[in-house]
């Protein structure tokens, strides 16, 4: 059935500077640094870990947040930047939305469209890929565009969150979602303690800098910072959740149990402590929602 949707029109360029998706690591020996970099570079380690443990539960934990705070709203319109292979465009696409998603990285992107030409009609009619930049998005697409702004690791890459999230929230209609996915500053710390990097332990007290695992330099956010920046372009923190307490810090080349048993309770574990406190407050990733 035809449902009337067309996607937003999109009058960007192609590729683009702007990090795809992406995620917090551990800090690695030598130069620490001074500044945040790109993605570039970190899709090919990035994809050889999507069946890894830590992304498991970082998609896992994700998409049940994005559906707890999307209850009762059939249809949404969804931007999603830096959808990178597609892992939430593609679950809120078979859930029923109409889902743009944007990267820059070529490699990435195919590997959404291989994904989506898996699907169903249905899905593949609901779900559009475009190469593009973020930064541009506030001038090809007009204001109040989707009901949900989706971003997530990409704030990660970026020197100052606070255009990009300015930007991003003039496509919000009344009543709209955005959701960014953080590296946690206040828990920065924690992982290169917990390998003996004291060094770079010590460094995260001074700085939100820091290498990932993926050997990028990258930036994290403390979420009372975001906060204000989400009040100051009138989308308030509506709630947030930690991702990562206990997972963490399993090696690269950890998988998820095969037991069934065992990986939900593993899940629920890491469910109820990304919305407990205090064991929220210290995750590795922060799922912050702001509303229009």
């Amino acid at each position: 059935m035809d449902s009337g949707w067309a996607p937003p029109s999109w009058e960007g360029p192609g590729l683009y500077a702007l990090p795809g998706q992406g995620e917090g690591g551990h800090d690695r020996l030598g130069r620490l640094p001074s500044r945040s970099g790109s993605f570039a570079g970190g899709t090919g380690a990035w994809l050889d870990r999507l069946g890894g443990l830590r992304n498991f539960v970082r998609q896992e934990l994700v998409s049940r947040q994005l559906a707890e705070q999307l209850a009762g709203r059939s249809g949404q319109r969804v931007l999603d930047i830096g959808c990178g292979q597609g892992t939430q465009a593609l679950r809120l696409a078979r859930a029923g939305h109409y889902v743009t998603g944007i990267d820059s990285d070529p490699v990435a992107l195919g590997v959404a469209q291989g994904a989506l030409a898996e699907e169903p009609p249905e899905v593949r009619g609901r779900l559009q890929l475009l190469s593009g930049d973020g930064h541009q998005c506030g001038r090809w697409f007009g204001p109040r565009s989707f009901d949900v702004v989706i971003c997530h690791g990409v704030l990660t890459y970026l020197p100052d969150p606070d255009p990009m999230i300015a930007s991003l929230a003039r496509l919000l209609a009344p009543g709209g979602l955005l959701s960014l996915l953080v590296r946690n500053r206040d828990a920065l710390a924690l992982r290169p303690a917990a390998a003996g990097d004291w060094r770079a332990a010590l460094h995260a007290f001074e700085s939100d800098r820091y290498y990932n695992r993926l050997g990028l330099a990258a930036r994290a956010d403390r979420l009372a910072d975001l906060s204000v920046t989400l009040s100051e372009v009138s989308v308030p923190l509506r709630h947030w959740y930690g991702v990562r307490v206990f997972t963490d810090n399993a090696p690269d080349d950890a998988t998820p149990p095969v037991d069934g048993r065992q990986l939900a309770q593993l899940l629920e574990a890491e469910d109820r402590a990304g919305r407990t406190d205090p064991y929220r407050q210290i995750a590795a990733l922060l799922h912050v929602i702001g509303a229009k």
